[in-house]
């Protein structure tokens, strides 16, 4: 095994259709845990996203690509409404299974939940102040001009797509520090693989120059954690 270079081939259990439900629902659920800790959202909501949606002065709109079990939104919208901001929040997420969990789960009002992909939100015109996602763009592959292109098309605003970055540090740690909370979940295989597919901070600019030129920024807000931001295309509404 080696850490040099994106294992881009690795897939991950959890994204098997046949993956076993209970261990599925288990790992979503726990997730919320698990971002907590090292996801580096609550930075990333202060410095970059409340800012945003305070500046704007108005009630706001905010899509969670990739919502997964919905923990990181209803997250959000608490952190929001105790900042005393006016948003709707979206989750939307292909995967049914993730879509059963996240429209389980305890929601405020404003939260909202649907099984859907970017394409298909951009098919009924749908547009949003700010276009976020977690633990996406390791999946990307010969699709990522779409998808980058989809999630500024759908954003009036900012974008901001939160991921894993790849050393062996992070590796090793989390191998040990997950070791409490994976029992009858995927999260140590997984994320383990995660790390193995992810992008170093230079790889990332690199394959999003490519892909966009001059259009995103890539920033590290915490240990082991990569932002790419970028400026939505879609008009005003």
């Amino acid at each position: 095994m080696t850490l040099a270079v994106r294992a881009v081939e690795l897939e991950e259990l959890m994204d098997d259709p046949a993956c076993d439900p209970d261990r599925l629902r288990a790992t979503l659920r726990r997730f919320e845990t698990i971002n907590r800790l090292v996801s580096g959202w609550g930075v990333v909501y202060r410095t970059r996203l409340a800012p945003h949606l305070a500046m704007l002065g108005r009630p706001a709109r905010v899509l969670d690509l990739g919502s997964g079990g919905g923990d990181l939104l209803v997250r959000l919208a608490a952190l929001a409404q105790r900042d005393g901001l006016d948003v709707e929040w979206v989750g939307a997420d292909p995967d049914p299974r993730g879509h059963e969990v996240a429209a389980a789960r305890s929601a405020p009002a404003n939260v909202s939940f649907e099984c859907a992909d970017a394409e298909s939100l951009l098919e009924r015109s749908d547009v949003f102040d700010a276009v976020i996602s977690n633990h996406v763009l390791h999946h990307i592959g010969a699709d990522a001009a779409a998808f980058l292109a989809r999630t500024r098309a759908l954003s009036r605003g900012v974008v901001l797509h939160s991921d894993i970055a790849r050393s062996r540090r992070a590796y090793a740690l989390y191998a040990v520090g997950i070791t409490p909370f994976a029992p009858g979940t995927f999260l140590r295989t997984d994320g383990l693989r995660s790390i193995r597919r992810s992008f170093t901070r230079d790889e990332l600019r690199d394959a999003l120059d490519r892909e966009d030129p001059g259009a995103w920024r890539v920033e590290a807000p915490v240990a082991f954690r990569l932002l790419a931001a970028a400026e939505g295309t879609a008009a005003d509404a």
